[in-house]
Parts: C-alpha cells; structure tokens; sequence
C-alpha cells in the first residue's frame, strides 16, 4: 500500500473509530459499501504482514464466538522466538469503533508489546468493516460483541499453549474501552488486569447529549429493545458505570478533558466512581488538554504509521507498559532482538 493511499484511509477509518458521534441520520440512510470494505480490508491485512516482517510473528485466525451464531476473525501477534520455560502472558487488545477494525495505527504499539515478551490477540468483533454484510449487521452494541472479545481467551489457552492462562490482561480504546470494561465485570476471574483508555462509560448520558438518532447508529437492529426509558436495565447493564462494584482487578483508565466524542462530563463518571469505591484496584489518570482530544494517545503518520510522541502520548504509553509489565510480569527472553520503543 503506498504512503498516499495510506493517508486516505487513515483518514476515512479515523472517522469511523471515533464512536461514529457525529453522523447524520442521512448518512446512515446510504447503503455501505461492502465491496470497498472488503478490498480495505485486504489492504490493512497485507500491511499488517507487511509490518510483522522481521518484528513478529502474525497469523490470521477465526473463531467461533462464545455466542454461538457467528465466527470472529482475529489477528494472533507472538514472539519470534519463544525461548525458555516460562510461559508468555498475553493481551487481547480491543480495538475503538462502532465501525472499526484492528488499524494500522497500532502497528507500533503491538510490535512493543511483543518486543516485551506478550502474545497479543486482536478480536475483529460483530459489526466492524471488512468482513460482509451479515458481519456487519450483527452490530450488538455492548451485547454479543463482548462475548466475541471474552471467547478469545479460550482461543489463546487452547491453540497457544506457551501462553500463561494466568497471566492475561485486556486492553481497549474508546467502543473498544467499553467492551474491555464490561469484558472484566461479567468475568471477574477470567483477565488478571485491565486498561480502558478513553472508555465509553454510560449509555445514558452518551444518547442523552449525541442526540436520539444516535441510537440507530449503536443500534440499528434495536438489540437494545428500545430507548433508554423504555429498557433502563438494558443501558444499565450495558454501561460500564453501573458495574464499578463487579470490578475485581487491577484496571488503569485514562480519559481527556478535551475529549469530543467520550466527552468528559462522561469519562469523569467513572472515574469518581473508581476512585470512591475501587480505590485499591483501579489507578486513573485525566489529561487536561491533550493534542488530539479523543485520539491523543493513538494519533500517528498516517504515511510511516510512527507514533506523534507528544508528551501526553508519551506519559500514557508508558503508564500503561508500567502499569501491564507490574501486573502480567512479561517474560522477555527468547523474543528476539529488540526493537526501538516509539513511546520511550
């Protein structure tokens, strides 16, 4: 893929992994195009070869989801070399995006992650793009799509033997952050630590200031059953805030105060509450004005994919290796030669 169609489709997929806040109830009217979809995707998986070469080891995989109706594409990041007797943890990294799939502006990201010493495995979860339009419809907005993220551990267990089912962690942006949250809250002994950055927290204060057609972009299927009035439990159960008692390990989260899509007077909900009441199990950090807003830590060169290093960026990344590496203890030796940290 050259530099400039790099640069197109980061833009239109940075679109898409903002939360999808700002679409019109017109845009949702026009058909997707699937087609484009699927060559997009086909692009961002050689890029993903592309940029494994010499790094990592990268293998494309499906699943059967936990659900029971739908397989789950994942990208699986390991090692090159696995060396010695201990076995590996492991993070299964959520991707941001009501609409989203793994992007290229994580390839520096993953590729330390493994330098560390960590498997990575990277769920494509029901409703992302590049996978069809029965994929596609199968949008379940913190329903089903969490049950596709949770079964990926099972995955990892089974078909990655060198990993440490005690050791696994879970990570998240945005959407994505949301679903991380809710994946440790319904399976309290499943993950042994938990990042959310910029996490979706409260379905009722989002649909409250997006706006009442911002519910047919979550939920186009009505899954949800209706509006918040008419289902509360349903928003409740979906909405991280109303779990914070369930929480039973480590978790690190992050928001920014010039946030435009989690805005927040959103974020800052679960971040009193954490420290009300998990105070020993959950560290948080607010950034007051961050370049990037919603994307701060994760904004990259679209045409080098190299992260843009700000001081912001910088203190995120490296809270959150420092806040992993303490609890998942990485084992290091046997994964080849090191490569240089963007975020160091």
């Amino acid at each position: 893929m050259t530099a400039s169609a790099g640069a197109r489709r980061f833009a239109v997929l940075t679109a898409l992994c903002l939360g999808l806040a700002a679409v019109s109830p017109r845009s949702q009217e026009r058909t997707p195009d699937f087609a484009r979809m699927l060559r997009q995707q086909a692009e961002t998986d050689q890029a993903w070869r592309e940029a494994s070469d010499g790094f990592m080891r990268m293998e494309k995989i499906t699943y059967r989801s936990k659900a029971g109706d739908l397989d789950i594409p994942a990208f699986v990041f390991q090692p090159r070399h696995l060396g010695g007797s201990k076995g590996y943890p492991a993070l299964v990294w959520v991707h941001e995006g009501v609409r989203g799939h793994l992007d290229e502006h994580y390839i520096e990201y993953i590729r330390e992650a493994i330098d560390k010493g960590y498997f990575v495995i990277a769920p494509e979860y029901r409703g992302g793009i590049g996978y069809g339009q029965t994929f596609y419809d199968a949008i379940d907005y913190g329903g089903r799509e969490v049950d596709d993220v949770v079964t990926a551990v099972g995955v990892l267990t089974a078909k990655y033997p060198r990993v440490d089912a005690a050791r696994i962690g879970v990570i998240g942006w945005s959407h994505g952050g949301m679903i991380a949250l809710l994946s440790v809250m319904r399976n309290q002994t499943m993950f042994k630590a938990a990042v959310a950055i910029v996490p979706v927290t409260n379905l009722f204060q989002r649909l409250a200031w997006k706006g009442a057609d911002y519910r047919h972009v979550i939920d186009p299927q009505n899954r949800l059953g209706g509006l918040p009035s008419e289902k509360p439990q349903v928003y409740k159960d979906r909405s991280p805030l109303y779990s914070v008692d369930k929480l039973q390990i480590p978790l690190l989260v992050h928001v920014a105060r010039n946030d435009e899509d989690v805005n927040i007077e959103e974020g800052m909900q679960l971040v009193d509450a954490l420290r009300s009441r998990k105070a020993s199990l959950a560290q948080t950090k607010v950034y007051d004005n961050p370049p990037g807003g919603h994307m701060f830590d994760r904004r990259v060169d679209s045409r080098t994919w190299q992260p843009e290093n700000t001081p912001d960026q910088r203190d995120s990344w490296n809270r959150v290796w420092t806040f992993l590496d303490r609890n998942l203890d990485p084992a290091r030796e046997g994964s080849g030669p090191p490569t240089p940290s963007p975020t160091r």
